[in-house]
């Protein structure tokens, strides 16, 4: 029998090699952070991981990431939507500005927003009379994670409603289909995955954010403190087996959610898939 050659020589070997470093640069870390938490006994891992201001900072976190990553699945879609089927001056600069997240330091997003929402900024002095507090607050840190979560969404979503097939909608539309019924039943289902897959990265980037949420936050204890934050407190005070069993809470959230997330993608593809 004729063996046919593969279109990647060595294929074993780059298999191999993908594993060892993968393996390297992701296991190898993880496995150090459960073999440092397990030197805790069960009683002061408890303590260190549902102390009242580990657990302020989890329902900050956990709540302000959900928040923005929903915000920037709507906002995205509505972005990609337009950069997509529109046409208009200064198109590109507005393409290229949406991976400006990408690009630009987290220091850099953090101290720009700050100086924008600030009581004194050029935005918030203006929202300041009105009672309308957003730097130094958790509002503060949703708007920094929208910030740099946007770009995900955008980027995942646009591609995909560029290869849609736009003679569905003309099809719909002469069946006499509204615009909503074609965006909810033609464009919708095939663009799911996609939202789905924005929507994990945003959430997935925006748990782990720290360089543009400590200045905006205020980073004041129980109000606006993140987890991040509070990992990077006890490793200045030595406490690596506390900052690693607070690691290791978030880790196992975030695996759970993803894996969560991943499981609505794969029935929507294969809703998709059943239905077409």
């Amino acid at each position: 029998m004729r063996r046919v050659p593969r279109a990647i020589p060595c294929s074993r070997l780059a298999s191999c090699c993908s594993a060892s470093f993968c393996c390297r640069i992701v296991l190898i870390p993880l496995s150090a952070l459960v073999f440092k938490t397990f030197t805790l006994s069960w009683e002061q891992f408890w303590v260190a991981v549902t102390s009242p201001r580990v657990m302020a900072s989890y329902r900050l976190t956990f709540g302000a990431s959900l928040i923005a990553a929903l915000v920037n699945v709507f906002f995205g879609l509505l972005v990609a939507w337009v950069l997509v089927r529109y046409d208009f001056f200064g198109k590109k600069f507005v393409d290229a500005l949406v991976d400006l997240p990408f690009a630009l330091p987290t220091a850099v997003a953090g101290i720009s927003l700050t100086a924008l929402l600030a009581g004194n900024g050029w935005i918030g002095q203006y929202l300041e009379p009105w009672g309308i507090q957003l730097a130094f607050k958790p509002n503060g840190v949703v708007i920094a994670l929208i910030f740099i979560g946007l770009p995900f969404v955008v980027r995942t979503v646009q591609p995909v409603l560029e290869d849609t097939e736009k003679e569905l909608e003309e099809a719909a539309t002469c069946l006499g289909a509204t615009r909503w019924q074609t965006f909810s039943r033609v464009i919708f289902p095939s663009i799911a995955p996609a939202l789905l897959t924005g929507f994990a990265m945003a959430f997935a980037r925006a748990i782990g954010e720290y360089g543009s949420v400590i200045f905006i936050a205020g980073n004041m204890p129980m109000v606006s403190e993140i987890t991040p934050l509070i990992i990077i407190g006890k490793l200045e005070q030595y406490d690596y087996a506390g900052a690693t069993a607070v690691a290791l809470v978030m880790l196992v959230i975030s695996f759970m959610l993803l894996l969560v997330i991943n499981a609505l993608q794969t029935w929507q593809r294969r809703r998709s898939g059943a239905s077409s």
